[in-house]
């Protein structure tokens, strides 16, 4: 890791400080880093096969990098440099931005009644007076965007903290909308475009790295929430992923509905993707079904006994 990139990210890992560690720049190589790790340490030390006993590959926001590494289309060294140098361009963007305009910019998850969200998205939408198409129209400093649309209760607002503010007023008093909005700990506003210079640099670098296509098995494109089609396709789909919105419940819903996933493997620190896979259609006392997050050894352990016993669930079925 610490070759590939030219620095000690893993002495920052290990070592600190947490405000060097929480930096754009170092912690989303680090967490890409270490979910790849974990997958290594399945398959090396634990004998789990990838090519014949995981279907398809997934993964939320940054996430999708690992999933096209662990399916094959990316190299770790390529999508680790990808991951850093795309980084660094956020940060500058977040950077520029504040120093620009004098605002807070940040994330804020709003979470609704399952029942309200479709409503809620389009009520949105018509406040920002803006179509799903129409990211890249409107100057970013005037913008705020849906970044993530993460389960049937729950969608994450991308930008100016002040103008998120200020949209969460008119929600309630002229949207007939109150949902519950919680502040997250990013200070950039991913997934908007305040970050379409990142969409820039990935056109660029994505045309210097060697992409297998077609890859071990399916992966799932956070912006269109359907399988990459083809290699021109998985450019332009993770280009934009920077500023588009992550389609997270689309492609849960997809793979549940469509292609009838029903054991999902979470790898890497942290439990949001699987708590977000788990709370929709976990399975855990379906035959064959399961969600299992897997971040330390004992997880994997438990995860292999698990897949083992629902595989046989499944053929005796």
């Amino acid at each position: 890791m610490d070759s590939i990139l030219g620095f000690n990210l893993s002495r920052i890992i290990s070592d600190g400080p947490n405000s060097k560690l929480n930096k754009t720049e170092n912690a989303q190589p680090a967490i890409m880093a270490i979910s790849v790790l974990i997958l290594r340490i399945l398959e090396n030390e634990f004998g789990l096969d990838t090519r014949s006993r995981v279907d398809v590959t997934l993964g939320h926001s940054l996430g999708e990098f690992t999933a096209l590494v662990a399916g094959g289309y990316l190299q770790f060294p390529d999508a680790l440099k990808l991951v850093r140098h795309r980084a660094e361009v956020m940060a500058r963007c977040t950077k520029e931005m504040v120093e620009h305009s004098g605002e807070t910019y940040g994330m804020v998850a709003l979470i609704c009644e399952p029942e309200h969200l479709e409503s809620l998205l389009r009520t949105v939408q018509e406040f920002l007076g803006l179509g799903a198409d129409d990211t890249i129209q409107a100057p970013s400093i005037q913008q705020v965007m849906v970044a993530n649309i993460n389960s049937p209760n729950q969608i994450v607002l991308s930008g100016s903290i002040e103008r998120i503010r200020t949209l969460l007023v008119q929600l309630r008093q002229f949207g007939g909308h109150d949902p519950r909005a919680v502040r997250l700990k990013s200070e950039s506003p991913f997934h908007s475009p305040v970050m379409f210079p990142a969409t820039e640099y990935m056109r660029s670098a994505l045309e210097e790295v060697n992409i297998t296509f077609p890859g071990r098995m399916p992966c799932i494109s956070n912006v269109s929430a359907l399988p990459f089609q083809s290699k021109q396709d998985l450019k332009n789909l993770l280009s934009r992923q920077c500023t588009d919105t992550v389609r997270w419940w689309d492609s849960v819903r997809y793979l549940h509905q469509e292609e009838g996933v029903r054991r999902w493997i979470g790898i890497g620190p942290g439990k949001v993707g699987r708590n977000l896979v788990g709370k929709e259609v976990g399975r855990v006392n379906a035959k064959g079904g399961g969600v299992w997050a897997v971040c330390n050894p004992k997880e994997m352990e438990d995860m292999i006994v698990a897949l083992e016993q629902t595989e046989s669930e499944v053929r005796n079925h």
